[in-house]
């Protein structure tokens, strides 16, 4: 298994491998995340290629002065189960102490609380246990009405 930066020519599997694993609506969330990355700094943008050259799992990780954040870790169903996720967060973190990164967080939302397993066994834990939304433009929809 071999760990890069993105690259432009990967945008296809990539993509693929989100329709496999995520909602539409978060993988057109993901699509504008990694865009945006990719624009400010592709070295937090990781690709787990397989030996035959194949891109079988993705993470995207930005930055906030020392805070670290990482979206969109995704593996190809094939190949999970087979430490690809915790190599992606594992090269990721390594690049963010490399940028001075003090701090990483991880939002866990109804489409990934599945991976919480998984991130409290790679030592992440919670710090706090809800997340509070309101969309503004339905509530004022709502009282206009």
């Amino acid at each position: 298994m071999r760990l890069r930066s993105f690259q432009l020519s990967d945008v296809h599997d990539v993509s693929q491998i989100w329709q496999m694993t995520a909602s539409h609506e978060q993988e057109k969330e993901t699509l504008q995340v990694l865009s945006k990355q990719l624009g400010l700094d592709r070295d937090l943008v990781l690709v787990a290629e397989a030996p035959n050259g194949k891109v079988v799992g993705a993470i995207v990780g930005t930055l906030d002065g020392s805070s670290g954040f990482f979206y969109c870790l995704a593996v190809h169903p094939d190949y999970q189960k087979q430490r690809v996720g915790t190599r992606l967060v594992n090269a990721l973190e390594q690049r963010f102490l490399q940028k001075g990164v003090k701090r990483i967080w991880i939002t866990v939302d109804e489409g990934t609380e599945k991976l919480l397993p998984f991130y409290q066994h790679l030592g992440y834990t919670n710090s706090c246990s809800t997340r509070l939304e309101k969309d503004l433009l339905f509530s004022c929809r709502r009282e206009i009405n």
